[in-house]
């Protein structure tokens, strides 16, 4: 048995090393642990106990890091309920346990992986076969009783059937899923479940599965009938011997890391050896290319980024997709070429391809190209605030806060709409179309690190203006006890005017309310001013003061229960401090 399992783990260990020196594909290691449950009969015939297992694995995947092969060596550990001694009336029941009340198994497997890999994200099935080294627990019942004349019996009812160490040899088979969360490209963690069970009857001429019999049956008057474990002592009193048996059958679920061991080298091509001990030359050949595009910072695949590929007489433009991969995989001839990718106005480097690119065995060249644009992404969505799906071709405009520059984009036929964002800079975004209208939403980049961020995302509702509408305006703030617009405030009022212009006959009241703290008179006063200040500075910007109705009403329309000597948190109290605007007129 020893040579045969040291002839499988080197049998394993030899094409592991032969396919990583041969195939492009990454090579890892990594160690784990955690909990072993087990299942069915295995569970229930002796009671076996939640245990723990632990191990190492290594898989070797090959091209295009998918498919791979790989090993695996665990310690499955379960305990077992021991069966106390037990009185009863004229007798009792009790075990002796001649090794550890302990299943222990080693577990070494080798099969095919498979793996999906998105981002840092990846998910990994195996499925192994191999052997497995079992160490099963050894113990004698027996019952003793006295019989209606007083004599002492004491009879052996139930015991473990292996061999005298107790120990058995059997095939196994093991499959499960990984899940990986990978902090470099090297160096990842994981969690994993999976399912062991052993096979067979015999392996190396001894029983592979835990087996325990039922000896001979127990006299029919042995028991006094009026003892209160009859029926516990009944289940030995069978017609004849009988034998039970369970493979090991268990569920494990653990953590463990792992590292990758990334295998960037190119085949070695051996020269053929020709008549006359001649080694011919390398001859360039035309081969497919293939070009995937990454951000540089974060090393993420970067999509629509367009890419060129020039030389002589050649001229070819595509645009990568999501994968940073350029939707056309060109075949070229030998020959010098320029690569270059461009997207929001910044190009890549210029990778050159030369002659020397299309010697070799390889059919393919694959380059990557790396964009380097030091701006957040925002991707953003704009969706009808009622049913909540997105909408397309509707107006957005960015402004930024700081210098209030203005860029417009229309959304996709899908909803969508991308702006490019600087580094610790802060955002408004709206929609602006004639007879919609949409919060004034806050985009900022203050505090995140470009080199892990690449893409920051918005959902903006979208609503239709209606008769007796209302809606609350967010990010309107006043200085405490001042009625002032400020220059945050001035941006949302800005959206409000936008609104007004595209929409001529629209007439709106603007509100102002406060929470109940203070005086009641003050805060209706200090609403109202507040309420007269915001609508003097839409009319500043051209809107007839006719449209616009300026109302406060303090702390009189509270939107929850913290009226007067209520205790609330600030932010329940927030929720009252706010600008309504309510639709009083729209054709």
């Amino acid at each position: 048995m020893k040579k045969l399992l040291l002839a499988l783990m080197l049998i394993g260990l030899a094409f592991l090393a032969q396919a990583q020196q041969k195939e492009k594909g990454d090579f890892q290691i990594g160690i784990f642990g955690g909990a072993s449950s087990p299942l069915n009969k295995y569970k229930n015939m002796v009671d076996t106990k939640i245990g723990y297992h632990g191990g190492i694995f290594m898989d070797k995947y090959f091209s295009q890091n998918r498919w791979g092969i790989g090993v695996d060596a665990r310690y499955i550990y379960n305990s077992i309920a021991p069966i106390d001694s037990f009185l009863f009336e004229n007798g009792f029941l009790s075990s002796n346990y001649l090794n550890k009340k302990r299943f222990q198994d080693l577990v070494f497997t080798l099969g095919p992986s498979y793996k999906f890999t998105n981002n840092k994200f990846q998910l990994e099935a195996y499925l192994r076969g191999g052997v497995m080294l079992q160490s099963f627990p050894e113990f004698v019942s027996s019952i003793t009783y006295a019989d209606a004349r007083g004599t002492i019996f004491t009879q052996e009812i139930e015991k473990t059937v292996n061999d005298p160490s107790n120990k058995a040899n059997s095939w196994v088979g093991l499959g499960g899923l990984r899940f990986n969360y990978m902090f470099t490209p090297n160096f990842g963690a994981f969690a994993h479940i999976d399912y062991v069970q052993s096979f067979g009857t015999e392996f190396g001429g001894k029983p592979s599965r835990f087996i325990s019999e039922r000896l001979e049956p127990l006299a029919a008057n042995a028991i006094v009938a009026t003892t209160f474990v009859k029926d516990y002592v009944d289940h030995y009193q069978s017609d004849a011997k009988t034998i039970e048996y369970t493979v090991h059958q268990t569920l494990n679920a653990g953590l463990g890391i792992k590292y990758v061991f990334k295998n960037t080298r190119k085949p070695v091509a051996k020269p053929t050896v020709v008549q006359y001990s001649e080694v011919p030359k390398s001859v360039a050949v035309e081969k497919e290319l293939q070009i995937v595009v990454k951000d540089k910072q974060t090393n993420i695949a970067l999509g629509g980024v367009t890419v060129s590929v020039m030389g002589a007489n050649f001229d070819e433009r595509s645009v990568s997709d999501a994968n940073g991969q350029a939707s056309k995989i060109l075949s070229i001839k030998p020959g010098t070429y320029e690569i270059t990718g461009e997207k929001n106005g910044i190009k890549t480097p210029t990778l050159h391809l030369s002659e020397a690119d299309f010697k070799g065995n390889s059919k393919v060249i694959f380059k990557e190209i790396y964009h380097d644009d030091p701006r957040f992404t925002l991707i953003g969505e704009t969706f009808d605030c009622n049913v909540e799906r997105n909408l397309p071709n509707i107006n957005t405009v960015l402004t930024n806060m700081i210098n209030k520059e203005n860029m417009s984009q229309i959304s996709d036929a899908e909803g969508k709409f991308i702006y490019q964002l600087n580094a610790q800079s802060d955002f408004t975004v709206v929609a602006n179309q004639q007879g919609r209208y949409s919060q004034t939403e806050i985009v900022s980049t203050n505090g995140l690190d470009r080199s892990k961020t690449l893409y920051v995302t918005l959902k903006l509702g979208v609503c239709d203006l209606q008769n007796n509408a209302a809606f609350v305006l967010k990010n309107i703030l006043y200085d405490f006890d001042k009625s002032n617009i400020r220059s945050d405030a001035a941006l949302v009022l800005d959206n409000v005017v936008s609104i007004m212009k595209q929409n001529p006959s629209l007439k709106i009241e603007l509100s102002s309310h406060t929470d109940s703290r203070g005086n009641d008179e003050y805060n209706l006063k200090l609403s109202q001013r507040r309420a007269d200040a915001a609508v003097a500075y839409i009319v500043s910007k051209g809107i007839s003061r006719a449209r616009l109705v300026a109302k406060g009403y303090g702390e009189s329309r509270l939107v929850n229960n913290c009226g007067n000597d209520v205790d609330c948190s600030e932010e329940q109290h927030q929720e009252n401090r706010r600008t309504e605007i309510k639709v009083l007129e729209y054709n």
